[in-house]
């Protein structure tokens, strides 16, 4: 039974339960007969037309036999005791993925708080019903929460492009908590992890996973520290310069760094005329580069032996920042020679962490690292929604 009446620049819907029906009870859904009525509700529903639509409505007390006891009646259109019905908070969830809770809450007359409850009910229900599936490979990384060197832990299934997990800090703790939670669920489906050479990870991840699962360090982190021993090279070497050509290494850290294929015409023509004065920063360069060769082998042996040249030519280039980096391969080589084992790399969780960085610069940040974790669940978890969700929402 409905009754719609205009009020106050609203629309109300007066709703009403028919007698004598048998009703579900809210806690095991058992048909029961109807005992008596609480006092009437208010719940907010999608506004019509841009104009605030509540309905009010007495929920029942019936007495269910299941449970023994009496129980409130299972609310069709709304979860629980919330004031929101069903269809309000998918359409605030659903919109709080593309645009700011803020910009949401305009939108629809509700609060910020409203909207992160939408989010977390969202959250929390497709948590519940998230099935994990045979994860065959999974990487692990950390992204910058806000200023201050504040971390969160975050894995990801590599192969569903999809968060997993989250969890705050970078520490052994951090990543152990995900292990807890979802480490027998990966057993007998995971195949490889990749991750950077950050220790705390590397020890958490030998002591939990299988023997046979391999633990790939990634390409990209590894390139990254090249690139960092070869900018060092050049800081010391412009620093040498100051005093007798202080301009010859000025506004060339990217000459160095590109790969060559990908120099504009005057970085090329400049590169051409340091290459010919016998630089340090040059030597470094070279080092770099011959490096590239080492992830095109196909096969293991040959990569090593090709990397143990390498490694030769690192520590005898008088070069202390290329001799540290040819140390940090050797301390790691294992994992580095897992790649041509399982050819993965983090390069989809680096674009999963720009997409999170999205969400952080969208809102202009999170105060708190629990709404942090609703937002990325939500919007990259891909969690599972209710079959009876409409279309446009």
């Amino acid at each position: 039974m409905l009754k719609v009446v205009e009020n106050d620049n609203q629309i109300e819907i007066h709703m009403d339960v028919c007698k004598r029906r048998r009703l579900p009870c809210g806690t095991c859904q058992t048909l029961s007969a109807q005992r008596d009525r609480l006092k009437q509700r208010r719940f907010k529903h999608v506004p019509l037309w841009g104009i605030p639509v509540v309905l009010l409505y007495r929920p029942v007390r019936v007495t269910c036999t299941a449970c023994g006891g009496i129980r409130v009646e299972n609310i069709p259109f709304a979860q629980g005791k919330s004031r929101m019905t069903t269809g309000l908070l998918w359409t605030l969830s659903t919109m709080a993925r593309i645009l700011p809770f803020k910009t949401v809450a305009r939108m629809y007359r509700v609060s910020w708080n409203t909207v992160q409850s939408a989010v977390k009910q969202a959250v929390d229900y497709g948590l519940n019903h998230r099935e994990i599936g045979s994860v065959i490979y999974i990487g692990i990384d950390e992204i910058s929460r806000r200023k201050g060197h504040k971390y969160a832990t975050v894995v990801y299934d590599l192969a569903e492009k999809r968060m997993l997990w989250m969890g705050e800090g970078r520490k052994q703790e951090t990543l152990e908590e995900f292990f807890k939670e979802h480490g027998e669920a990966l057993k007998g489906t995971l195949k490889a992890i990749c991750c950077d050479m950050w220790q705390p990870y590397i020890e958490v991840i030998e002591q939990n996973v299988e023997k046979d699962v391999v633990m790939v360090f990634d390409k990209f982190h590894i390139v990254g520290h090249l690139n960092k021993a070869v900018d060092e090279v050049r800081k010391e070497e412009a620093r040498t310069l100051k005093k007798d050509n202080p301009e010859l290494l000025k506004k060339t850290r990217y000459i160095w760094l590109k790969n060559p294929e990908n120099l504009t015409d005057k970085q090329r023509s400049r590169l051409g005329y340091l290459e010919k004065l016998n630089l340090k920063v040059n030597r470094a360069y070279l080092l770099k580069e011959s490096f590239r060769d080492f992830w095109d082998y196909t096969y293991q042996k040959p990569a090593k032996k090709y990397l143990a040249k390498w490694f030769w030519w690192a520590t005898h280039s008088r070069l202390e920042p290329l001799r540290d980096f040819a140390w940090m391969l050797r301390k790691h080589q294992e994992g580095i020679m897992n790649y041509f084992k399982c050819r993965i790399t983090n390069g989809i969780t680096e674009g999963m962490n720009n997409k999170a960085k999205t969400v952080i610069k969208r809102c202009y940040g999170f105060r708190t690292i629990q709404t942090l974790k609703l937002a990325l669940y939500h919007c990259l978890g891909k969690l599972p929604e209710p079959k009876y969700m409409h279309r446009f929402v």
